[in-house]
This record gives structure tokens, C-alpha cells and sequence, in this order.
């Protein structure tokens, strides 16, 4: 794929692909050796990615990632070394910058999602996803809770998949995760560049004008409820990496 321009990051990619009939911006996780954790490095990164694409003369953006995961979640090694206040709340803009951006963003998730990376995924308006990955909410088993990630995830998700997978960490499907309401739809891996190519052309049908206020129209109540509860989710998610119990478990889990 020819690229019009790019902007060299450490750690994400920002492309204009050639495709006069469906232009796209198209961000990249690009630290498979972390499996795409949520440093503040990425998360800055990410975040200057959404800006530029807002103002871009593109229709939509695609959300994609490189390596074998799509997310592993929060940076465990930053976050037991430096706490997690600066990180929480730079996760939530993140959160609330692809909730509000003013063009359709598509999660092409290729690759297996954890915890906040599934914050992302439900971030996004359509998410297609590799049909044979696996998702899981695994903050409960590091005396964690999905606190910023809520704020996207449960407008997604029903209450009692919510309950279910959120208690009990146990990783889910795509297939689960589709049938829940997490994603939009689940394709073969083979398949995925095919069927996010096929929303983009729909997606470009669209007048620009038309696709953010309809973007706007959805998002309403969720970025209602997500500035009413931000600073709550944020505190909660930075108290919870702090205390003993999380940074016993976190610190467990980095020695094997």
C-alpha cells in the first residue's frame, strides 16, 4: 500500500493510504515487542494521531495494529514503576478523542485484546474483528477494575456480559464479544482487510457534514455519561495501581 504521506512516530503510524474513492486515515499500534501496551509514549503518540486525522481531508479513520496483539492492555511495567495517574487520564482523553472525533473510526482487530486495548475497540463506532482472537477484562485478578475503560465498554456491552466477563477475567471470543455488542462483526483473519475495505466504501458515500452530526447523534449519551464520570474513573483506576494488593499482583505477574 503506497503511502501519500506519513508521520514517523516511535511507537504508532499515521498513513494516508491511496484510495481516492474511500480516503482514510489509517493509525497503527507499532510496538508488537509490548504487544502494543498502553505507554505514555503510545498514548501521546495516539493521541497526536487523532488530532492530525481530525483535521485531515479524510472520511473516516481506521484504528489498526502491528505484531502478533492488537492491545495488551495498560504498560504493567510503567505503571508499577511510575503509578498510574498521569497514564489513567491520558487514556481517557484518548478515549473520549476517538468517541468524539468528528469522522468515523473502524478497529481493525487483528490480533488478541486485553483490558484497556479493549477500551479502544469500543471506543470506536465499527469494529471488525478476527473471527479466532480472544478478549479478556483481566483487571479483577490484579486487584484492578476496568474503571477508564468503562466509560467506552459498557455502552457497548449488555449488563450481564458486563457482570460476567468483567468478575470473572476469564477470556471470551469474538464470536462472544460480537454477540455481546464489543464489535461490530467477526470475520476470518483472512478476510479482515476485505471487510473493513467494504465499510470504508459505505463510509465514503457519506457527505462529511452528515457523518459527524450522525456520529454526534450516537455518542451523545456516552460522552454524557463518560465527562460525568471521568475524573471518578480516573481517580479510582490510579488508587487501585497504587495499593499493595495490585502492585503485589502486578509485580508477580512481570516475574514470570
Amino acid at each position: 500500500m503506497t503511502s501519500q504521506s506519513q508521520v514517523a512516530y516511535d511507537v504508532v503510524a499515521l498513513e494516508l493510504p491511496d484510495a481516492p474513492s474511500a480516503p482514510y486515515a489509517r493509525i497503527t499500534l507499532d510496538a508488537p515487542r509490548r504487544r502494543n501496551a498502553l505507554s505514555l509514549a503510545l498514548l501521546d503518540e495516539l493521541q497526536a494521531a487523532l488530532d492530525r486525522a481530525a483535521h485531515d481531508d479524510v472520511r473516516a479513520v481506521v484504528l489498526a495494529a502491528s505484531g502478533t496483539a492488537f492491545c495488551s492492555g495498560a504498560d504493567l511495567t510503567e505503571a508499577l514503576r511510575d503509578g498510574m495517574t498521569v497514564s489513567a487520564r491520558k487514556l481517557a482523553d484518548v478515549l473520549r478523542a476517538i468517541l468524539a472525533l468528528p469522522k468515523p473510526v473502524v478497529a481493525r482487530v487483528h490480533g488478541p485484546v486485553r483490558a484497556g486495548g479493549i477500551g479502544l475497540v469500543a471506543a470506536c463506532d465499527i469494529a471488525i474483528s478476527a473471527d479466532q482472537i480472544t478478549y479478556a477484562f483481566t483487571e479483577a485478578r490484579l486487584a484492578l477494575a476496568p474503571a477508564v475503560i468503562s466509560l467506552a465498554v459498557l455502552p457497548r456491552l449488555t449488563p450481564r456480559a458486563a457482570s460476567r466477563t468483567f468478575l470473572t477475567g476469564a477470556p471470551f471470543t469474538a464470536t462472544e464479544a460480537a454477540d455481546w455488542g464489543l464489535v461490530t462483526r467477526t470475520v476470518p483473519l483472512d478476510g479482515l482487510d476485505k471487510e473493513v475495505t467494504a465499510v470504508l466504501a459505505g463510509l465514503a458515500t457519506g457527505d462529511p457534514q452528515g457523518l459527524a452530526a450522525t456520529k454526534e447523534l450516537l455518542n451523545a449519551d456516552a460522552l454524557a455519561r463518560f465527562d460525568a464520570h471521568v475524573d471518578d474513573a480516573v481517580t479510582t483506576s490510579a488508587k487501585l495501581f497504587g495499593s499493595e494488593p495490585a502492585r503485589a499482583a502486578i509485580a508477580k505477574l512481570l516475574a514470570h
